[in-house]
């Protein structure tokens, strides 16, 4: 059996850039987007913490960032 016919969870994302995982077999919830990866349920964490290091929200991030540039 193929990779991708055993996987069962994708990685998801939303407007916030904040992750998650999903059922394959699923659409995701309103405002969730598929982000791409997809495997086991443990694959599909592990992929997260790699590439999710800063878990603030999107908008938190930006606001943050006009605060410093502003002084």
């Amino acid at each position: 059996m193929s990779e991708q016919a055993s996987a069962t969870h994708r990685v998801v994302i939303n407007d916030e850039e904040q992750y998650s995982i999903w059922w394959i077999d699923r659409d995701p919830p309103v405002g969730w987007h598929v982000e791409g990866f997809t495997g086991s349920q443990e694959d599909c964490v592990a992929y997260i913490d790699g590439v999710w290091t800063d878990t603030r929200p999107a908008s938190l991030r930006r606001r943050m960032a006009e605060q410093a540039d502003n002084g």
